[in-house]
């Protein structure tokens, strides 16, 4: 199990604390901390567990190798771990006990290169935003993630609560450290040397969600600007790929695109209001042409809102379900913050520079929902 943690001294011992309970064997289980350059009390809070228990180690990182994001800090990490089958976990999840069997099982089937369980926001009752966070990942882990998995298309590995082949990764050259999303580009990678990914929905993991927007833009401005790098790195090979089927393909190339998607709304509804003011009337018969391509469009841009509205009702999150309107802001939001990653990375690749400042998410600890004492609780299916 690696753990990457860069300042994280406000959660990583819940996190440890919670490592110690974990039912796995305990003679078959390797804890890697990597302490990447930390200047609080992160390093000293893992060598404390490191004397405590032989089965946890710790790397600490000077500041002049550590610092520079997650996938250095990883693959530090890796060149130290020893088993086949390597788990991850960010500083602020903590998991249930049994969290390592639900994982490791699915790699019985030698076609599976890769799994990932389902995250719970911890801190949802903090505020507004946290809520908000807790409705995404509903979606994006009840319906997206589990209908990807259902459909034998490509779930995703999300760098957290999951894991992968050691061997696969060892080929690949370890985590690509220029890319911003090293999780999904190895979910890239691994499928496209013709390994699954296979979602586990029952494997739960709680995590402290952004509560600022300062912090949901850094956050969601790095997966954008990630995301993208990692379209026009792999785009090209799952066109061409012979291991993936044609609605893979398909599913493949709507995943890389998703964040272009909230820069074409901010695109059309500039060229929607020039036509409105500046005599619109030229126009109309070449606007028919586009009214398919509308409809779809509509049905596209709402997708997120139809998958928030059925993973709260699957998930029994009834009260929760009222706020869905209030994605929408949310989703506006998300516009500026993909807009202005699309023109950082068309920058890096015009200028051929990748000089992004790796800013991390701040955690300070909050949310005690399913804590108790120790461990973590199951949450129940009807939570509302």
């Amino acid at each position: 199990i690696l753990i990457p943690a860069r300042n994280e001294g406000m959660v990583l011992d819940k996190l440890l604390q919670c490592m110690t309970q974990l039912t796995y064997p305990k003679d078959k289980l390797e804890i890697i901390v990597i302490d990447d350059a930390s200047t609080d009390q992160t390093g000293q809070i893992a060598d404390k567990y490191s004397r405590l228990s032989s089965f946890f180690f710790v790397l600490h990182m000077s500041p002049y190798v550590g610092g520079k994001g997650k996938a250095a800090a990883m693959n530090a990490g890796f060149s130290c771990a020893k088993g086949e089958i390597i788990l991850c976990f960010d500083a602020d999840y903590l998991p249930c006990s049994d969290i390592v069997e639900s994982l490791v099982k699915e790699f019985a089937d030698p076609t599976v290169g890769a799994v990932q369980g389902r995250p719970v926001v911890q801190n949802e009752p903090q505020n507004v935003l946290t809520r908000m966070a807790a409705l995404e990942r509903i979606s994006g882990y009840r319906v997206d993630q589990e209908a990807r998995n259902l459909l034998g298309l490509m779930p995703q590995f999300g760098g957290t609560v999951g894991g992968f082949r050691r061997s696969i990764l060892s080929e690949l050259g370890g985590f690509d450290e220029r890319m911003l999303t090293e999780d999904t580009d190895l979910t890239f990678s691994i499928r496209l040397k013709g390994y699954r990914i296979h979602y586990v929905g029952d494997a739960e993991c709680y995590e402290e969600a952004v509560n600022t927007l300062g912090s949901y833009w850094h956050q969601r401005h790095r997966w954008a600007r990630g995301h993208m790098q990692v379209c026009f790195k792999h785009a090209l090979n799952v066109v061409k790929s012979k291991k993936l089927s044609f609605k893979e393909k398909l599913d493949g190339l709507l995943l890389l695109h998703v964040y272009f998607m909230p820069v074409l709304t901010l695109f059309a509804s500039i060229v929607g209001f020039l036509l409105f003011f500046f005599d619109p009337s030229k126009f109309v018969n070449i606007l028919w042409f586009f009214v398919p391509l509308s409809l779809y469009s509509f049905v596209g841009n709402f997708a997120p809102f139809f998958e928030v509205c059925v993973g709260a009702y699957l998930d029994g999150r009834k009260r929760l379900q009222w706020l869905s309107p209030l994605m929408i802001f949310t989703f506006l939001f998300n516009v500026l913050i993909c807009t202005k990653a699309f023109f950082d990375v068309m920058a890096e690749k015009a200028f051929r520079r990748n000089d992004f400042n790796w800013v991390k998410t701040e955690h300070l600890g909050y949310g005690n929902q399913y804590f108790s004492g120790q461990t973590f609780l199951r949450r129940s299916p009807n939570v509302t």
